[in-house]
């Protein structure tokens, strides 16, 4: 009896081990994973839109939840790469350069947006974080620019 029970334990757990070892293949790209994201959005799936989202996204919405005075869900729910009303999304050009990786997405503007990701644990994640870093580094870089203009520097890059 107890060797039935051990053996029917043992083959329980060497079927949901092979289970999850064929389901998980390869992991997603950053495309595949952004799709995933749209489709959360959609569905409103919060806790699928925050697995989605790098360890450092996830920090910086506790931050701003905290300064808010709301909930982490209510930043991730309101912070979307996409506008509400947008009935499509474009994708072009995923770079993956080591474990970094880039996907251009048109907004609801018609622009070109570039969205980083970062892979952790194996698997890419969206990093906003990332994004708003570069932002941050982006205007860093036009204000030298337009103080080295003023000043007169005339090896600055001209801005139009």
């Amino acid at each position: 009896m107890v060797l039935m029970r051990f053996f029917t334990q043992f083959i329980f757990v060497a079927i949901v081990l092979a289970s999850l070892a064929c389901g998980r293949g390869q992991p997603a790209t950053p495309l595949e994973t952004f799709k995933t994201y749209i489709k959360a959005i959609k569905q409103k799936d919060t806790a699928a839109m925050k697995v989605l989202l790098s360890a450092a996204t996830m920090k910086m919405h506790e931050q701003q939840a905290k300064a808010q005075s709301t909930t982490v869900d209510e930043i991730v729910k309101r912070e979307t790469l996409i506008s509400e009303g947008q009935k499509t999304v474009e994708f072009r050009n995923e770079k993956i350069e080591g474990d970094k990786a880039t996907l251009q997405v048109k907004n609801s503007y018609g622009s070109w947006e570039t969205v980083p990701f970062v892979r952790e644990d194996g698997e890419w994640k969206i990093d906003k974080q990332g994004y708003v870093d570069r932002m941050l580094e982006d205007s860093d870089k036009s204000n030298r620019e337009i103080d080295a203009l003023i000043n007169g520097d005339q090896s600055a890059t001209p801005i139009y």
